[in-house]
């Protein structure tokens, strides 16, 4: 699986935007043979959903999709994160993002802090924050079945999203996963791997 832009192996650029994004999604379901099922996490969500209207899928499943809907904060999170770089650390503002973002109430306590975070990414991050803030919800009228995912702890801003994407879409099901955060498909992968399978073989077998 491609990492994307500005993570792991993958290069960068110095025109970044959430259409090139949308360029890099569409550009792996082009070199897939037939009608993929596209599975995306958090900003992935946000990309895919921005990308469905062109895509040749045959199903899309966003966990979490980083969709805000209603007032925004002020001063917007990516302010925040950016200003714990200049003055303090990079893991101060990758700690400020996974917990005032991803709804983690002490990430510091998680097994893969800090080892298996890569703090060279705060800048990539900072850029997709910036790119979420400045999304807006378009209108949904593509007609690929959808499966909305949340975890019952995860960030209310993020449920909110994902019911406002629910009930913008006609062909949508909504299922909320118990005893899961927002890092969901990593904690519960057994489930997360039932709900695709059963959307892939029947979307109406799935949610409601």
């Amino acid at each position: 699986m491609p990492d994307r832009r500005g993570r792991g192996a993958s290069g960068d650029g110095d025109d970044y935007s959430l259409d090139r994004e949308i360029e890099d999604l569409q550009a792996v379901v082009d070199a897939v043979d037939g009608e993929p099922v596209v599975v995306a996490h958090s900003f992935g969500g946000l990309v895919a959903l921005a990308a469905a209207p062109t895509l040749d899928i045959s199903r899309l499943v966003l966990y979490e999709p980083a969709v805000t809907v209603g007032e925004s904060p002020d001063p917007p999170l990516s302010a925040e994160v950016n200003s714990v770089v200049d003055e303090g650390t990079k893991t101060d503002a990758m700690q400020l993002f996974y917990e005032a973002g991803s709804g983690i109430p002490d990430v510091t306590a998680m097994p893969w802090w800090p080892e298996q975070i890569n703090m060279d990414w705060i800048d990539t991050v900072i850029r997709e924050l910036q790119a979420i803030e400045a999304f807006e919800l378009p209108s949904l009228d593509f007609d690929i079945p959808t499966l909305l995912l949340t975890g019952e702890h995860g960030p209310g801003h993020l449920a909110e999203g994902a019911r406002a994407v629910d009930d913008a879409h006609a062909k949508s099901r909504h299922v909320t996963i118990a005893d899961a955060g927002h890092l969901g498909p990593l904690s519960k992968p057994e489930r997360m791997t039932e709900l695709v399978t059963t959307f892939d073989d029947d979307p109406a077998a799935v949610g409601q």
